[in-house]
């Protein structure tokens, strides 16, 4: 069975495609790709573990949060939502969770153990229902929906207007006077459609090369 484009995985061979495409829209994304070369696909494996770092990640440096999840690997060899449950806020506190975060972390355990919420089922459903169904719990916003498709379902035209870094990347490259917002991005972005998950990786290539960027 054929997927429909909006199903359809990213690929070494789409990817590829997607930046050609991306290249004659936009000059400054041609710029991007001239001098930096092909950005990574940046992937990740779906499921629990994927989901639970990317709410890690919320509104901390990367680090952080990888050095919270590493901590919580050491301690958790197989990391599962019923393994997850059976931590309480003293160890996750030692761990280096937030009271926020444990709040949202064990709802998200909770929501996959008691079957309120089937990840594999998820991935084989389009972006609106992936976005309703993962917003329903606390803690989840369109950010961490994001994420997860861009980077674990590997969808090809998600793009995370709320991330920092692709805002900051985004207002250099198009030298803007001001820092676009969420809403901005979403718009001056349309003309990207629908390769802009590959965008996205283009600005974060173009972010991380820039390492001094306010």
């Amino acid at each position: 069975m054929t997927q429909t484009p909006e199903l359809e995985s990213l690929t070494e061979e789409n990817l590829t495609r997607g930046l050609l495409v991306l290249a004659n829209l936009d000059s400054d994304l041609a710029r991007i790709l001239e001098i930096l070369g092909t950005p990574p696909i940046w992937s990740r494996e779906p499921g629990f573990a994927t989901l639970l770092c990317i709410i890690l990640e919320q509104q901390v440096s990367l680090a952080a949060a990888k050095a919270v999840f590493s901590r919580l690997c050491g301690v958790l060899v197989t990391l599962t939502p019923e393994n997850f449950l059976t931590l309480d806020d003293v160890q996750l506190r030692g761990i280096g969770f937030s009271r926020q975060k444990i709040l949202y972390c064990r709802g998200l355990a909770q929501a996959i153990a008691t079957h309120q919420l089937d990840l594999t089922k998820l991935e084989r459903m389009d972006e609106i229902t992936i976005r309703t169904e993962l917003k329903r719990l606390k803690g989840i916003g369109d950010w961490t929906v994001d994420i997860y498709l861009l980077m674990a379902l590997q969808r090809p035209d998600v793009f995370p207007k709320g991330d920092l870094a692709i805002a900051i990347a985004f207002q250099k490259l198009k030298n803007l006077a001001t820092r676009p917002t969420p809403v901005q991005l979403e718009a001056m972005t349309q003309h990207w459609r629908p390769w802009r998950a590959i965008a996205a990786r283009l600005l974060w290539h173009y972010y991380l090369s820039n390492p001094n960027s306010p």
